[in-house]
């Protein structure tokens, strides 16, 4: 009797992983009480899951015990003692099961049980089945008491471990997250005094006061990303992280592990449990950037999680509460993609409960005075370099482009700029001129003539963009990644958007 529970006891001060933990404990009862099969099952929500079990079916493992429709499990749960059964009419939830005797079913056999009670609270049962009627006539129930103490207090310590474990881990993730922001994206902010810019700073001064999930619209490069991290910055959640997905990175083999997470085991190469986006970013915010390049196959995963606040990580039967706000963006017409079929309906209104639009920089020309002398003093900082100057000239120019790739290709434009006019002077005054910015200036459009239709703009845009993707490709010698770092695109935003303009960049 003393050497078992001896065993028992130690193992709960062992470093063990909860499954190993588990195991070890019914062994271990199996040699203190001689039985057939012993099944130790945790109690979650309104049903009995089976942790541990030696002598029943691999596929007892995989079964969802509901109190209320097993009898004797309900009478062990309420009872807060041992509990012997003896009368055959009462169904065995464990029948048919045993490995011994799967025909188990049909023959009389001895059963027991006992709640595992952890300071005065149920946390799960324990039960012991032998085929011999009479199996446990010489048992104390007092020992069976005893194991069921040791069983509650190894189920409390492996719970206790492994909150403490994904804590830790979260919290690990988090930090990686939140230096690999720091060194990629290197901060930022809004800038510009435009009526345009206004507006969308009263808008997200409105939204950081509430946890209205936001929707965050706008062409390629104008500044989605800082939107959303101001909403953050300003919001409850300031303190804790903002954690970011970008959707069209995420292929779809492993975009639902990437955002749920997984248990070891789930899948090949899946050699560790790992924690989602959602759990990284528990309480705080989970920004989901280019959300219209979300694979359709996660889109419903995706709308469970944002409607019931619970996830599931892949390979595992527990849901996981993840209080976040989620912030979406997309250079898409979520709108038209619904009615084309490759975005749902339901997770569109689920994600735009407040769309915000952020206008292209072509409709907001006042702010690129200061968002070009930003830009020049950041290029200074990067390339080592003295004071930089625009000439009036090259000042006017800036104003002048329609820049289809919005302040971010404002940003590589200017930094180019000061790489080539620093050529020989890096520790002087360096003035850029236009020959520096080397931005083409389409030809003026001719005046239409009265009575002739001028035609939506949307088309208007398009064919611009699209002779001027042209243009660049064919500088570039018909190298399409040049022709991006031309652009100031990244080159998938490039094929994306040639793909839509028809143009077909080949890949």
């Amino acid at each position: 009797m003393i050497e078992p529970l001896l065993q028992v006891a130690l193992d709960l001060c062992a470093n063990l992983a909860a499954e190993d933990r588990y195991q070890r404990l019914t062994e271990a009862a199996r040699r203190l009480i001689p039985c057939d099969a012993i099944t130790l099952l945790r109690l979650h929500g309104d049903a009995l899951v089976p942790v541990a079990t030696d002598g029943l079916r691999a596929e007892a493992m995989a079964r969802r015990f509901a109190p209320a429709e097993h009898p004797r499990l309900a009478r062990i749960l309420a009872a807060g003692r041992p509990v012997r059964f003896t009368d055959a009419t009462l169904p065995d939830p464990f029948d048919g099961l045993l490995v011994a005797d799967p025909d188990a079913l049909s023959h009389p056999h001895a059963c027991m049980g006992c709640a595992l009670l952890v300071e005065g609270e149920v946390t799960g049962v324990l039960t012991l089945d032998a085929l011999a009627p009479d199996a446990f006539a010489g048992i104390d129930d007092e020992h069976v008491a005893v194991l069921a103490a040791l069983a509650g207090a190894a189920m409390r310590t492996a719970a206790l471990i492994d909150t403490v474990e994904r804590t830790a881990a979260r919290d690990h993730l988090v930090a990686r997250h939140l230096v690999r922001d720091v060194l990629t994206r290197g901060g930022g902010e809004l800038l510009g005094h435009s009526e345009a810019m206004a507006r969308i700073r009263q808008e997200i001064a409105l939204l950081a006061g509430s946890d209205l999930t936001a929707l965050i619209t706008g062409e390629t490069g104008v500044g989605k990303e800082l939107v959303a991290h101001s909403i953050h910055a300003q919001s409850q959640r300031r303190d804790a992280a903002l954690i970011h997905v970008n959707c069209a990175a995420l292929p779809e083999s492993i975009a639902e592990s990437e955002l749920f997470g997984h248990v070891r085991g789930a899948f090949t190469g899946a050699a560790d449990h790992r924690a989602g986006k959602f759990e990284i970013a528990d309480g705080g915010t989970l920004f989901l950037d280019e959300i219209g390049e979300l694979p359709m196959s996660i889109q419903p995963k995706l709308l469970r999680a944002l409607q019931s606040g619970e996830v599931q990580r892949v390979g595992s039967d527990r849901m996981l509460r993840a209080d976040v706000r989620v912030i979406a963006a997309t250079n898409r017409d979520l709108a038209a993609e619904v009615r084309a079929g490759r975005f749902r309906a339901d997770l569109f209104h689920r994600v735009s409960v407040y769309p915000l639009h952020v206008p292209p920089l072509r409709e907001r020309r006042d702010d690129i005075p200061l968002l070009a002398g930003y830009f020049l003093d950041t290029a200074r900082a990067r390339l080592g370099l003295g004071q930089l100057r625009l000439t009036p000239e090259a000042r006017e120019r800036l104003r002048a482009h329609d820049w289809p790739g919005n302040v971010r290709e404002l940003e590589h434009t200017l930094l180019r700029a000061a790489l080539r006019a620093s050529l020989g002077r890096r520790h002087e005054l360096i003035v850029i001129d236009v020959a520096h910015l080397a931005l083409d200036v389409p030809p003026a459009p001719a005046a239409a003539s009265p009575g002739e239709p001028v035609g939506p703009l949307r088309e208007a845009v398009d064919d611009f963009t699209r002779r001027l993707i042209t243009r660049a490709v064919a500088q570039a010698g018909g190298n399409w990644a040049e022709a991006a770092r031309q652009l100031g695109l990244p080159r998938s935003n490039l094929h994306r958007l040639a793909t839509r303009l028809g143009l077909g960049p080949r890949r």
